[in-house]
């Protein structure tokens, strides 16, 4: 109880954040984690990842009304348009299309161009760049980087443009494949792909792992929080700690052989005759052949325009 006219306050140290920080950050130290922890870390965030692309492919966004087999072929047909593209007006107009695409299905626009641009410079950035080199790709150069023999080397007009014809490619076909994940659910894209005519055991054994690789994750979290809870103090990332990786290891080996031999017992029990079937029935509307349609026609001015653009 308190006094009439008295007023209560929070007590600072009460909603710092950091306790063992002063507000200048000049004391203490913070410990950092060890490879258990991260790669704990990391698995929850493959988690959040999944939650947040199946609560995007829920949405009543364009693609996502779609019927995925529709959606397969045509992304497919857009992806071979892709790698037959030449000219680099054709390939921005293919991103172009993609944004306008992941806009129309409620995409984050920021998010999908950030999902897409933070692996396409590190991974192909690295393997086009030696393309970029006179010493690979003779033509002009526009950067004089060393001279041999009194011949000045370094990147060349010609390698810069290739460079950039190839990440602009891989760009518009992660950015083609990003959009068919993030509009389907997992279970309506393995049913599209069997019924395009993929064989089963490709469809099980995808769906299967697909499945219990989470199961699997929340195992490992569960025995590195149950070791953090047994183990007094500051845990020590010494031999110990690798010891209790390789008991991890293979006690999952063995909790995921039991698993399938159970899971496997369960289907054969309640029918399973070696396919996998769904509830849900796909059937083509006027949408999926008007989106069809329009995939193909864009597909072929794409094709004819690149080839007045860079002709043969």
């Amino acid at each position: 109880m308190t006094a009439p006219g008295r007023t209560v306050e929070v007590p600072a140290w009460l909603v710092e954040q950091n306790l063992a920080l002063c507000p200048c950050g000049c004391i203490g130290k913070r410990r950092k984690g060890g490879f258990l922890a991260k790669t704990v870390r990391g698995g929850s965030a493959i988690l959040q990842q999944v939650l947040f692309g199946e609560d995007v492919a829920g949405a009543s966004g364009l693609l996502q009304r779609i019927d995925p087999r529709a959606k397969i072929v045509g992304l497919v047909l857009l992806l071979v348009t892709a790698g037959l593209a030449h000219s680099m007006v054709t390939l921005a107009v293919m991103y172009a299309l993609t944004l306008g695409l992941a806009a129309a299905s409620a995409l984050p626009v920021g998010f999908f161009v950030k999902r897409v641009w933070l692996f396409v410079p590190i991974f192909t950035g690295i393997v086009v760049l030696p393309a970029t080199l006179s010493v690979v790709t003779p033509g002009d150069v526009v950067l004089t980087l060393w001279h041999w023999n009194g011949t000045a080397q370094g990147l060349t007009a010609q390698g810069l443009t290739a460079a950039a014809r190839v990440v602009c490619r891989v760009a518009v076909s992660i950015s083609l494949v990003v959009l068919l994940t993030l509009t389907t659910p997992w279970v309506r894209l393995l049913a599209a792909l069997r019924g395009l005519g993929v064989p089963k055991i490709f469809i099980l054994i995808i769906g299967m792992a697909y499945r219990y690789l989470f199961l699997l994750l929340g195992v490992v979290t569960d025995m590195f929080q149950a070791r953090q809870a047994r183990t007094p103090g500051v845990p020590k990332h010494d031999r110990e700690a690798r010891a209790f990786v390789g008991a991890g290891v293979g006690a999952l080996l063995g909790k995921s052989a039991q698993l399938s031999e159970e899971v496997h017992h369960a289907m054969v029990a309640r029918g399973f005759r070696g396919d996998a079937t769904t509830l849900e029935r796909h059937r083509f509307r006027a949408a999926d052949l008007a989106f069809a349609a329009a995939i193909v026609v864009a597909a072929a001015l794409l094709i004819w325009g690149d080839h007045v653009l860079v002709p043969r």
